[in-house]
């Protein structure tokens, strides 16, 4: 599947890394992203609001989606089922928008097989020792889950040369930066340019 409008960003991170910080930061910056909102089967946390940070849905409802075709990609991530939607994806590209997903690397080797020129960005921390530190500070995990957590971190960046770009998130601005040059680079690629500046391109031929 390909679309003549925006580019589709997928971020990818192990969980503690600062991918949702450093989203937020770019979407602050970049405010022509639109953001992806997911579905999901989990309960919301303090703060977060229906259709904010996510559609908060039963899992019946969640489960109906998934047979009707509604999501370009889904995974279960520790016990909760999370979703993207695809006529919302489809209809924003084909609008000419970008979109950032926030989703694990499953949720971006499905989204790739449909859209192949997705851009693939991983955030790694600067090290395991400061991950775990980070997941500590938090206070919002209790340590079994915490060891889940660091285990399945393991997992997610044994998968990062899958991507096209790889961030190391040790000093905040920085990594900000980079995700913005990534972001900006995308958008005068050769392939972008070419679909939007035909007139332009015409009138030297």
């Amino acid at each position: 599947m390909s679309t003549s409008g925006g580019n589709l960003f997928a971020v990818v991170a192990p969980s503690g890394a600062g991918k949702t910080s450093l989203v937020a930061e770019l979407l602050r910056r970049e405010p022509r992203i639109r953001l992806s909102i997911s579905y999901t089967t989990r309960k919301p946390r303090e703060g977060e609001a229906h259709g904010r940070e996510y559609h908060f849905v039963s899992r019946e409802v969640f489960e109906r989606m998934v047979a009707s075709g509604d999501f370009l990609e889904h995974a279960n991530v520790y016990g909760n089922y999370y979703g993207t939607s695809k006529r919302w994806i489809e209809d924003e590209l084909a609008a000419g928008e970008d979109v950032l997903l926030e989703i694990d690397w499953q949720g971006a080797r499905q989204v790739r097989r449909l859209f192949e020129h997705m851009v693939g960005i991983f955030i790694l921390p600067p090290s395991i020792a400061e991950l775990a530190r980070r997941l500590e500070a938090r206070g919002k995990d209790a340590p079994e889950a915490i060891a889940r957590r660091m285990a399945s971190a393991r997992e997610e960046v044994s998968h990062v040369l899958e991507f096209e770009y790889i961030i190391v998130n040790e000093a905040f601005e920085t990594a900000v930066m980079d995700l913005q040059a990534v972001v900006r680079a995308a958008r005068v690629s050769r392939a972008r340019q070419a679909r939007h500046l035909v007139s332009l391109l015409d009138e030297f031929r």
